[in-house]
C-alpha cells in the first residue's frame, strides 16, 4: 500500500487477471450472440439452438481459457512475490463474471430455454453461491488464515465453472454436435446445483500452491505429466471434463489417503500439520 492509501498494481499478475476477465466476457457475449442466432434463425423443435452451436462452443473454450489465466495470475504473483490486496480483489472480480455469470448463462439460456422460471432460479443459485464463496476467501485471505494457502474449503469456483464447461464440451462431441440433447438437459442443471453445494460443502481441495517452477519431480511423475499433456490436446473434446472430474472425486476421496500418499501428490511436507479450515 502507498502512503496515499492507493494499493499496488503489479503488472504481470494484474495482466493475466485482466485475460481471465476478458475471456469471461467474450463468453458472456457469444452466449447471448448464440441466443440471439437461435431466436433469428426461424427454426423450430429439437434442431433450433444448432444455429448457435458454433458461438456455445466458442464459450464454452473462453470459460476454460479463463481457467488457465486464472492458474497463471496467482502463480506469477507468488513467483515474483508480488502478492496484493488489490490483485486478490481484483481476481474475485473477474472470477464472478468467468466462473459465475457465464457459466450460470451457459446453462440457463441454452440447456434450460424452453423452461424459463426454472433456468434463471438454477442459474441464480449457482451464481449467488459462487460470489459468496468469493466473498468467503476474500474475508479468510484477509484475515491471515495460516491454512488458507493449503487448502480450499469447498471445491473452488475456477473448477466448478471448468468442469461445467468441460463437460458441456463432451456431451456436445457425444452428441454430434446437438446441443440440444436430452442427455445435456437431464445432466448439466442438476451438475450445477451440486456445485452450488460443493462450493459450501465440508469438503476439502488441495490448492497446489506449493507446486512451483522450482518444484522437482521423479522421473516417472514427470513423464506421467507430460503423458497428460498429450492426451490433453489430441483429445481436447473429453480430457478436460476427466481432469476436472478427477479434481472433483479428489475431494471425496482425500480424507481416506494416507499422509505421505498426500504429500506426494500435493507437494507438501508429510509431517506437516493439516489444517482443513480454509476458503
Amino acid at each position: 500500500m502507498k502512503e496515499d492509501g492507493s494499493p499496488k498494481i503489479y503488472l504481470l499478475p494484474n495482466l493475466m487477471t485482466a485475460g481471465n476477465l476478458v475471456c469471461g466476457f467474450l463468453a458472456t457475449l457469444k452466449i447471448l450472440q448464440g441466443a440471439l442466432a437461435v431466436q433469428t434463425s426461424g427454426v423450430i423443435g429439437t434442431m433450433a439452438l444448432d444455429a448457435g452451436e458454433v458461438y456455445f462452443k466458442t464459450a464454452i473454450w473462453c470459460i476454460l481459457a479463463a481457467c488457465i489465466f486464472d492458474l497463471l495470475d496467482g502463480r506469477l504473483a507468488r513467483l515474483g512475490g508480488t502478492d496484493s490486496p488489490f490483485g486478490r480483489e481484483f481476481d474475485s472480480l473477474a472470477d464472478v463474471v468467468s466462473f459465475g455469470v457465464a457459466p450460470a448463462l451457459l446453462v440457463s439460456r441454452v440447456l434450460l430455454r424452453e423452461y424459463e422460471q426454472i433456468g434463471w432460479i438454477v442459474a441464480s443459485i449457482y451464481l449467488v453461491c459462487g460470489a459468496m464463496r468469493l466473498a468467503r476467501f476474500n474475508c479468510i485471505a484477509a484475515a491471515n488464515v495460516a491454512s488458507a494457502s493449503k487448502d480450499f474449503k469447498g471445491i473452488p469456483i475456477p473448477a466448478a465453472a471448468g468442469l461445467i464447461a468441460s463437460v458441456t464440451l463432451f456431451m456436445m462431441w457425444l452428441t454430434d454436435n446437438k446441443v440440444e440433447h436430452w442427455v445435456m438437459k437431464w445432466v448439466l442443471p442438476p451438475l450445477l446445483l451440486f456445485l452450488s453445494w460443493m462450493m459450501f460443502s465440508s469438503f476439502t481441495y488441495p490448492s497446489f500452491k506449493n507446486i512451483n517452477w522450482r518444484t522437482t519431480r521423479s522421473m516417472p511423475k514427470l513423464l506421467a505429466i507430460v503423458v497428460v499433456i498429450l492426451l490433453t490436446v489430441t483429445f481436447y473434446q473429453w480430457m478436460p471434463a476427466v481432469i476436472f472430474l478427477t479434481y472433483l472425486l479428489y475431494g471425496f476421496l482425500r480424507p481416506f489417503l494416507s499422509r505421505k500418499m498426500k504429500a506426494s501428490i500435493e507437494e507438501v511436507p508429510e509431517d506437516e500439520d493439516e489444517q482443513p479450515e480454509s476458503p
